[in-house]
């Protein structure tokens, strides 16, 4: 028993970190849709998270037969899971340059955020693929910890419950400061590269590109708490010779 507590933790852990990757894209998504329809559109995506993480964990003959090599290509042998990792990969890239360059460019007619039900279902589906493939590398890695379904089940929908309590403040920090913003989609940019190595078999330690992230995003706190202070001290200064 107490083994199982360990594992549901751990794993839980684990499967909290996978999800960064989900948070971050949803919430860069998520950013560009009407107010009114982002609790929503936020909502569905992490439950769609949730929902393809069970369905892939309750197909683990499929999935194991997805590890398995299809075929080779220049001595390189790929598996089902390696092209969904490549071409999740190789999307997550271009959204995320695209992003970019919207960011960067000035606002013209043709490049407006996407609004009414066609740019929200456009959003919804954009989502939906890219749950499958964060999925898949989540759902591996909790079968290579644990062996029972139930715990895997448990620690998912906990999971996935912190993301939904995480997501909505995210999302409004992210929408507040652009500089975070534009670091969130470089981190998506990495991730993408991740995903396109990994389809390769060339595996990149994540604990190390978390740890950049984290330490990315401490340093921007403080350069954005930097700014902040130099312009309230002006305000302070014009007050005290007011007075």
């Amino acid at each position: 028993m107490p083994e199982t507590w360990v594992a549901l933790a751990t794993l839980l852990a684990l499967e909290i970190v996978l999800g960064i990757d989900n948070i971050i894209f949803i919430t860069i998504l998520v950013g560009r849709l009407p107010v009114e329809q982002r609790d929503l559109a936020r909502s569905l995506g992490i439950g769609f998270a949730m929902l393809s993480r069970l369905a892939l964990l309750f197909s683990l003959a499929w999935i194991i037969g997805m590890v398995d090599p299809w075929f080779s290509l220049f001595e390189q042998e790929f598996s089902g899971r390696d092209l969904v990792l490549i071409g999740g990969g190789l999307f997550l890239l271009a959204k995320a340059t695209h992003e970019i360059h919207s960011s960067l460019e000035s606002v013209s007619d043709g490049d407006k955020p996407p609004t009414g039900h066609g740019g929200f279902y456009a959003t919804i589906a954009q989502i939906t693929v890219l749950d499958v493939v964060f999925s898949l590398d989540s759902v591996i890695t909790a079968v290579g910890l644990v062996q029972h379904i139930s715990v895997m089940v448990v620690a998912i929908i906990g999971a996935v419950i912190v993301m939904l309590f995480a997501a909505k403040p995210i999302g409004i920090f992210v929408d507040a400061n652009p500089t975070i913003k534009m670091l969130a989609l470089s981190f998506l940019m990495m991730i993408g590269l991740t995903l396109v190595a990994e389809g390769f078999d060339v595996h990149v330690p994540k604990g190390y590109i978390y740890f950049a992230m984290a330490f990315s995003v401490m340093v921007e706190l403080l350069n954005i708490r930097v700014h902040r202070n130099k312009k309230v001290e002006p305000v302070k200064l014009v007050k005290h010779i007011e007075s």
